[in-house]
């Protein structure tokens, strides 16, 4: 990718990347906005984020190639903000053999015997590869600071569940992907900004179209009711653990097509600042790979 591409792809996510928490305010990013794209412009961004994942690709197999640094997508949204076919979009062209994306559903007996981080830590991916959470560690502080009855469930001694609880938990999240970045795994989050109204649309949708049914969920509305408790929890969530080494990208939700070039390009972004590229070989190997051309040819 031309460094004219990197530059425009830079300067078309800035908005939307959130390096320092304080002051930061969900309000103001428009859930609707395309940073002036129209609709009629749609197969220009179709273009652009094809040509981005074909990118991906050829640094995905560097990144593998070189076997030093990892990276971690984290993704968060309210329900029917398009997590799924966004991560399914933008990894359309990677190799899934170094791609691993993992859903966290509801917690075992098993995960709820240890500490909260745990089921999770277990599946950061591996050095030279992509690893990429649909709901993640931030579930403990999004879901289960708006439904409290989940944390007893987590077992912790009461004189453990203070009100510096949610602090805490935001320190520790923020000083582990801290630690994480240290050791060369990039951790890149995502909050899929959709505004209520569309939620609505989408849900109607859902309903309304017997090949989407499954996807829908009577606890999908339930949990609508507690729309603005969730805000005020992803707003706490971000300001509290955004920074320069893992930032948080408020992406507008509300058109799917620009939520998935947003974050492709967030993704370019960050793996262009790896200056990727595969291993130089040593003069030793050099002749070693001579030699067994010749026997090869010599057959």
């Amino acid at each position: 990718m031309k460094k004219s591409q990197l530059a425009r792809v830079g300067k078309f996510i800035r908005p939307y990347r959130i390096t320092r928490g304080k002051g930061f305010r969900l309000k103001d990013i428009d859930p609707a906005d395309t940073a002036g794209l129209k609709s009629e412009d749609k197969a220009e961004a179709r273009e652009m984020l094809t040509r981005g994942v074909e990118w991906l690709a050829e640094q995905q197999d560097m990144l593998y190639a070189q076997d030093h640094w990892a990276l971690l997508l984290v993704f968060q949204a309210m329900d029917a903000a398009g997590k799924d076919s966004t991560i399914k979009h933008v990894t359309s062209g990677i190799n899934p053999q170094g791609c691993a994306v993992t859903s966290f559903k509801q917690p075992s007996s098993e995960e709820l015997d240890h500490d909260y981080l745990w089921r999770y830590l277990r599946h950061v991916p591996a050095r030279g590869q992509i690893g990429i959470f649909n709901r993640s560690y931030y579930e403990e502080v999004l879901v289960v600071k708006v439904h409290e009855e989940v944390l007893a469930r987590q077992k912790m001694h009461p004189s453990l569940v203070t009100k510096k609880l949610w602090r805490q938990r935001y320190e520790d999240i923020a000083s582990y992907e801290r630690y994480l970045v240290r050791n060369g795994i990039l951790v890149l989050k995502f909050f899929l900004h959709v505004s209520k109204a569309e939620q609505k649309r989408r849900f109607i949708e859902r309903l309304d179209r017997p090949e989407k049914n499954w996807k829908f969920s009577s606890a999908d509305v339930a949990e609508r009711q507690h729309w603005s408790q969730y805000q005020e929890a992803y707003e706490e969530a971000i300001r509290h653990t955004a920074s320069a080494d893992s930032p948080w990208y408020v992406v507008p939700a509300d058109n799917k097509w620009f939520t998935r070039l947003v974050v492709a390009a967030a993704v370019v972004d960050a793996m262009a600042g790896l200056e990727l590229h595969y291993p130089v070989l040593s003069p030793a190997r050099r002749r070693e790979l001579a030699g067994s051309r010749a026997r090869l040819e010599a057959e």
